[in-house]
């Protein structure tokens, strides 16, 4: 029986015969549905005068901004990033002459909507000097995915040092500690497209200038999460 003055005894890291601890890994790796696509989208103008280069860089630019707003609400996120204007110098004859002027602005579209991507893709990249980078599949950094990856590791953790207590004739009798050791990894890897297909519209078939809409598959997320955990059992029976 111990005194009121005396300290109490310091846990041992590895247990006691009374009660042994259990230290076990929980993991969970889930495949999902992306639940964004980007596109990158450079628009580029050319001219022999600077001014002539930007004026027809702002035009094409707002073009595209004006085609990717028609798509609402399908369109999460339209922002603009770097933009440049940059002479070209003439490679012959003495001293420096500028031969000519490049433009370029880079635009960034965060899509929610797959069926309207293949179509919005496909006429952007119709468009004169306009590239188009893409999609990048993600799932958004608070996507449910997270937390059910987080959740299923924990109850495997505790499945599996509960089985090597049932083992040893014993059952589990507290939680010592549970460490986060990674939790979720959202980057898109190479994977076969999902079974079920996720076609894009149509054009409308009234106007054969358009062509037809990219058939875009969606590519799988992977979620992966992990955790450390230790516990304490009930004696063994031996």
């Amino acid at each position: 029986m111990t005194s009121a003055h005396e300290e109490p005894r310091p846990t041992t890291p590895y247990g006691t015969p009374e009660a042994p601890r259990i230290a076990v890994r929980g993991e969970a790796h889930l495949e999902v549905d992306p639940e964004i696509a980007r596109i990158g989208i450079t628009v580029s103008a050319r001219g022999t005068d600077r001014r002539d280069a930007l004026g027809d860089l702002t035009r094409r630019n707002t073009t595209v901004l004006d085609l990717v707003k028609t798509y609402g609400n399908a369109v999460e996120k339209l922002e603009t990033g770097a933009f440049s204007i940059t002479p070209e110098l003439t490679r012959h004859g003495r001293g420096e002459r500028v031969r000519a002027h490049h433009g370029r602005v880079h635009i960034t579209a965060e899509l929610t909507d797959f069926t309207a991507l293949g179509e919005l893709t496909t006429r952007l990249a119709d468009l004169d000097l306009t590239r188009v980078d893409g999609p990048w599949w993600a799932l958004r950094p608070d996507s449910p995915a997270h937390r059910h990856a987080r959740q299923q590791a924990v109850r495997e953790a505790v499945q599996r040092a509960r089985e090597y207590a049932e083992a040893l004739g014993a059952t589990l009798t507290a939680l010592l500690e549970l460490a986060d050791i990674g939790a979720e990894d959202a980057r898109p890897y190479a994977m076969e497209a999902q079974s079920r297909s996720m076609r894009t519209m149509a054009f409308d078939a009234a106007d054969p200038d358009q062509p037809p809409a990219l058939d875009l598959e969606p590519e799988r997320q992977h979620v992966h999460a992990q955790v450390n955990a230790r516990f304490t059992m009930s004696p063994p029976t031996l």
